[in-house]
């Protein structure tokens, strides 16, 4: 077995040596296979953490051009992983991420009831409006709902860096790697000459 693949699979997955040499030979060498399976073992880690409080963390921000401003205060459960390189270049990546998509809510939880019915609304008439069968109006307007959050919602949105992941995905790597569960805890956006 090769000491670069293991190498290699640790520095993406954020395990440790044993797990990624043991990794690669139930997957039979090949490294494809043994990172997505440390991948899936890493999210549902990542997701066992997300039950402890994350208190520490950091307040970051980043300005484009002058022109666009984003603040965001980012947990963690320790002062110690707040202070990592790790930690401070994802919660800097979120930040340029808000600059660049323009999410206006954290989670789909974070949407106020009376924004999603709205939007609902605005849904149905279009699909009536466009002439489509009344039984499947519901299902079209659910599928236009989700697009419509992964428009608005920052956690569901593709991640600038890394389109094929979402930044929850994004998020939950680093979980993984660091240990620690992590929450997006808020964020301001700020556009020059953009009315509030």
């Amino acid at each position: 077995m090769d000491i670069e693949q293991i190498k290699r699979l640790k520095s993406l997955t954020g395990v440790g040596l044993t797990d990624a040499k043991q990794a690669l030979n139930e997957a039979g060498g090949d490294f494809d296979k043994a990172l997505k399976a440390m991948r899936v073992k890493g999210l549902a880690k990542a997701d066992k953490k997300s039950e402890r409080e994350a208190r520490a963390g950091l307040v970051d921000s980043y300005v484009h051009s002058n022109r666009i401003g984003v603040i965001v205060e980012i947990n963690c459960e320790t002062d110690f992983v707040a202070r990592t390189d790790d930690f401070k270049n994802m919660v800097h990546d979120i930040a340029m991420h808000i600059a660049a998509a323009s999410p206006r809510y954290i989670t789909r939880q974070d949407v106020p009831a009376g924004d999603l019915n709205q939007e609902t609304g605005l849904i149905k008439e279009e699909l009536k409006t466009e002439g489509k069968p009344a039984d499947m109006v519901d299902k079209i307007a659910a599928g236009k709902l989700d697009k419509w959050y992964e428009s608005v919602v920052l956690m569901e949105q593709p991640y600038i860096k890394d389109p094929n992941l979402k930044v929850e995905d994004y998020v939950k790597q680093v979980i993984a790697r660091l240990g620690e569960n992590i929450v997006v805890r808020q964020f301001s956006r700020i556009e020059l000459g953009e009315a509030s």
